[in-house]
């Protein structure tokens, strides 16, 4: 469990810290005592964004965002407090379960005729199932080698090319129009570039990785059939 809402957390901040930061203490510590492996999943939003490759596992943290920090706070927690751990950043999650951009998109995309969405933030939208399919493979290898992580699907869009993907899987007709950051502003600020290297795990671990919109495609066809 983790405190995921980005522009809520900037009133919230107690409770996303509790969340985010100290519970994770919290079960690091216990892992610890415990002699058990841990697994932490963190963000893409402990970087700024300046970056105009992909960031790796050894690149300088800036989180902008409440919600940001507080992830950051949760990582160094576990490797200060951990004995074994893992720590795996991802990136713009979805799924055919609970609240998130696809589904979002997908209700107001079939309500408006047209909708403005975001073109100048980049990053990698990450299917939920193949992160958990990730985790499982890491859990089943002989080896459990420790520190943090990248992992996202392959490829890179803006929340304009994700929306617009989107609708033209579900078969949608909605006009996506492209839009600049501050014209729709938020109340939480999010790196304009956040792209993950994935090179580390890959090796690490001899992952394959799918295409984001391959993943994507996937995820909408069983909520299709969700809905049938």
């Amino acid at each position: 469990a983790a405190y995921t809402a980005v522009d809520k957390a900037e009133e919230e901040k107690e409770e996303a810290d509790l969340a985010n930061h100290i519970a994770v203490k919290n079960l690091a510590v216990m892992s610890s005592k415990l002699n058990a492996k841990l697994i932490h999943i963190s963000t893409d939003f402990v970087f700024d964004g300046s970056s105009s490759i992909p960031f790796t596992e050894e690149d300088k943290t800036n989180p902008l965002s409440v919600y940001g920090k507080t992830k950051l706070a949760g990582e160094k927690a576990v490797l200060k407090h951990g004995s074994e751990v893992i720590i795996i950043r991802t990136s713009w999650l979805y799924s055919s379960f609970g609240n998130n951009f696809v589904k979002t998109m997908i209700g107001l995309t079939k309500k408006r005729d047209s909708i403005g969405i975001v073109f100048d933030q980049l990053g990698t939208p990450t299917y939920a199932r193949d992160l958990a399919e990730a985790v499982l493979n890491i859990i089943n290898s002989q080896d459990f080698l420790t520190g943090v992580y990248h992992y996202s699907n392959e490829g890179v869009a803006s929340w304009y090319d994700f929306t617009k993907a989107i609708v033209e899987i579900a078969g949608i007709k909605c006009s996506i129009d492209p839009i600049e950051t501050y014209q729709y502003p938020t109340p939480a600020k999010r790196p304009a570039y956040s792209i993950l290297n994935k090179a580390k795990i890959k090796k690490v671990y001899n992952m394959e990785i799918p295409y984001w919109k391959t993943s994507l495609e996937k995820c909408i066809n069983i909520l299709k059939q969700k809905n049938t």
